[in-house]
């Protein structure tokens, strides 16, 4: 959607390769990682000393060291994207696509930069349909300057934020609290919804809940992607499943850990194929991209 969304505005929409490539491979990891308990049990079956209840052990053991290297490793990644490399996650840096509007029709207006004509080095033809354009709007407003005696300059625009940074922790706080409440009555509805047999559990908990609950998230990629924004959009998408497979799912199986709750990593062996196939597209694609 976001490739799409975007495309209906732009010919060809430039981002961060490092940025998405970096999320890419920390995305492939995660996928690895939380399928190493259920590979390790497969292992084991085949084995003629197998018993069951010292492999189900091993595997607790398992998905608890699993689960610690993890979470360092996310919270490593956070460090990366907030501080130590977060240049590489802006819209100007250096290796940054050019993004390229269709021919012969206007470019988007919430760019970042702003062209202006300036007297100097000779350009006769502009490269993009934003420098054609101000080529024209200049030699309209000014008859007397030779034509091909102009270049195009750009000027950066400050960016004023529209609230600052308590208003958003205040903000933030809210939606926070009011989307807890609105998860746990839906979680609360899902029996009363599957229990006339139309819908199943399996229906509800793999489509229906993850389109609905990053439905916000959905709505910022795709608005991004059109103000082309991509790396951002790109960030977000692949951002919620790195959020899901280095965090949450870790820190569930830690939680359960600390509560002596025995919880691990070993999913149903069809769940566990489909997601590593879905996270092995997605980073062929990003890459191809």
């Amino acid at each position: 959607m976001c490739f799409f969304a975007g495309g209906l505005r732009f010919s060809e929409q430039g981002f961060g390769q490092s940025a998405v490539q970096l999320n890419l491979s920390l995305l492939t990891i995660s996928v690895i990682a939380v399928l190493l308990p259920g590979a390790f049990h497969m292992a084991l079956q085949g084995q003629p000393e197998y018993d069951e209840l010292s492999t189900d052990s091993n595997i607790l053991k398992t998905s608890h060291g699993v689960a610690i290297i993890l979470l360092l490793i996310y919270a490593s990644y956070l460090v990366f994207q907030l501080f130590s490399h977060k240049a590489l996650y802006a819209d100007d840096n250096e290796n940054m696509q050019p993004t390229k509007a269709y021919a012969g029709q206007k470019p988007f207006r919430l760019h970042r930069r702003r062209r202006i004509i300036t007297d100097g080095e000779n350009v006769s033809s502009p490269s993009s349909t934003h420098d054609r354009e101000a080529a024209a709007t200049f030699a309209d407003a000014n008859p007397d300057v030779e034509p091909g005696t102009y270049s195009i300059a750009s000027v950066e625009i400050e960016i004023q934020p529209l609230m600052n940074i308590a208003v958003c922790i205040w903000l933030l706080a809210v939606v926070a609290v009011l989307t807890t409440v609105t998860a746990v009555f839906l979680i609360d509805s899902i029996d009363g919804l599957t229990s006339s047999g139309s819908i199943n559990k399996e229906f509800v908990g793999i489509i229906l809940l993850p389109i609905v609950g990053h439905a916000a998230d959905h709505v910022i990629e795709v608005t991004v992607s059109v103000k082309d924004k991509l790396t951002l959009s790109l960030g977000v998408a692949v951002g919620s499943s790195i959020q899901i497979a280095l965090f949450v799912i870790p820190f569930i199986v830690t939680l359960g850990w600390i509560m002596n709750k025995p919880l691990t990593l070993l999913f149903d062996p069809l769940e566990s194929i489909v997601m590593f196939l879905s996270g092995a597209w997605m980073d062929g694609c990003g890459r191809t991209c």
